[in-house]
């Protein structure tokens, strides 16, 4: 749905003069919303909004379940002669230029700096966001007048899609309805551009991650009696176990990916509580883990021998109490993203970027979504992973300035008429029209 605007906003009294007209500009502005996950960013979206129709675009929203938060989908259409089969396109296909709008929190952090204050030391900007991955937005919100004035101006022969997303520090919660709304709009980009920090290299591929929270129901007693009781922690310390030799084997298997840093899928055991005294046989314990897949394997591969062996487990419980039981509650799902369905895109990126390798992550973000619904995905924005998430994040203005140039390249190919014949002849300037 289109958003609704401050009146001030609707009313046209703001002009496309009155936003940012550079991507620092744009950047000090962004890093300004506190868009802490557990905040609503729903003054962002809106500001973005009112720009995009202030440049005569429609921005669509989707909104969470209480309606405190929205993503934001845009798209410049293409013009000219985009009619296949009677079918015209000038909404899909193009290029999709996804970020989320959210960040980690400061909370406990020793920041130089007001952290919601952009503050630009040398060449680095520092504060929340600057590096994951408002930068990146800032750079896509500045190129936004030239992709509609080259539209405007017949040039645009393929559409460029922008799209702003809510949680996705906390398991992507938005872009599957971001997803779910073009599908039932009938828009299908043909490729996307994700902005995560990678110091402008392509990423083609990343892990799965799964969120699981195990919570074992014992029964209490005496521990002087313990053959009465169902001792909790002891039956999620055979669990842990478990998981702990299936680590083992998931890094002995054979389809290992030498790509990724760690080249196998992974699970890790982060949390546990459980237990009141040491006189109590305790009656609750609860511990999470995360699964980390590569893009070829699903949940049979480390969550069913999982579920299984928790089977084995319940008859000695309910022989005791037919009240006990285990719990094994999923809390994060974010799909892997597969290289298997980008090649053309990967030659194409590998034309517009200095690193020619393609690099694979164990890290998650939302092109795990976009490639699970058929959207061939590239990771590649400007800013240090390492410096994510840190106090004094900061990124470079160099970083900036590369990310510009890129974006400019991915445009001129949106106005070239022979890159949708053949992506890996995109970048030839034979015949290009000049965005």
């Amino acid at each position: 749905m289109p958003p609704v605007l401050d009146p001030y906003v609707a009313s046209g009294a703001l002009a496309v003069t009155d936003y940012p007209t550079s991507t620092l500009g744009w950047l000090e502005k962004l890093i300004g919303f506190n868009t802490v996950s557990r905040f609503s960013n729903q003054a962002l979206i809106t500001y973005v909004a009112s720009y995009c129709q202030r440049l005569g675009l429609t921005p669509f929203l989707t909104f969470n379940s209480d309606q405190t938060k929205a993503n934001l989908f845009v798209t410049v259409a293409a013009v000219g002669d985009m009619c296949i089969d009677g079918q015209c396109n000038e909404l899909s296909g193009g290029f999709v230029l996804s970020g989320h709008t959210d960040v980690v929190p400061v909370d406990g952090q020793k920041w130089d700096t007001d952290p919601f204050v952009a503050t630009i030391k040398q060449d680095k900007v520092y504060g929340r966001g600057s590096c994951d991955m408002k930068g990146y937005l800032a750079c896509c919100l500045q190129l936004l007048p030239q992709i509609v004035r080259a539209a405007e101006e017949g040039r645009l022969l393929k559409p460029i899609h922008l799209a702003l997303s809510y949680d996705e520090e906390v398991g992507c919660l938005g872009v599957p309805l971001l997803l779910a709304d073009l599908k039932a709009r009938g828009i299908n980009p043909a490729y996307c551009i994700v902005g995560e920090p990678t110091m402008m290299k392509m990423v083609t591929a990343h892990k799965g991650i799964q969120v699981y929270r195990c919570r074992v129901h014992g029964k209490s007693a005496h521990s002087s009696l313990v053959p009465q009781g169902v001792n909790a922690i002891s039956y999620a310390s055979q669990i842990i176990n478990f998981i702990d030799e299936l680590v083992v084997k998931l890094a002995k298997r054979q389809d290992q990916d030498f790509a990724f840093d760690v080249p196998y899928a992974t699970l890790s055991v982060g949390t546990i509580e459980g237990g009141t005294a040491t006189n109590i046989v305790p009656n609750l314990c609860e511990f999470t883990f995360d699964y980390r897949n590569l893009p070829h394997m699903t949940e049979a591969d480390a969550i069913a021998p999982i579920r299984a062996f928790i089977q084995t487990l319940l008859p000695r419980m309910h022989a005791i109490d037919e009240h006990t039981g285990i719990e094994l509650i999923r809390e994060e799902n974010v799909p892997a993203m597969t290289d298997a369905d980008s090649q053309a895109l990967q030659q194409l990126i590998e034309g517009l970027v200095a690193d020619k390798y393609r690099h694979k992550v164990a890290y998650a973000t939302e092109g795990g979504y976009f490639s699970q619904a058929n959207i061939p995905t590239v990771i590649c924005g400007p800013g240090d992973i390492a410096h994510a998430h840190k106090p004094n994040e900061f990124g470079t203005l160099q970083q900036l300035t590369t990310c510009e140039q890129f974006l400019q390249q991915i445009l001129q190919v949106c106005c070239e008429p022979t890159a949708g014949k053949a992506l890996a002849n995109a970048l030839s300037p034979t015949g290009a029209k000049n965005c």
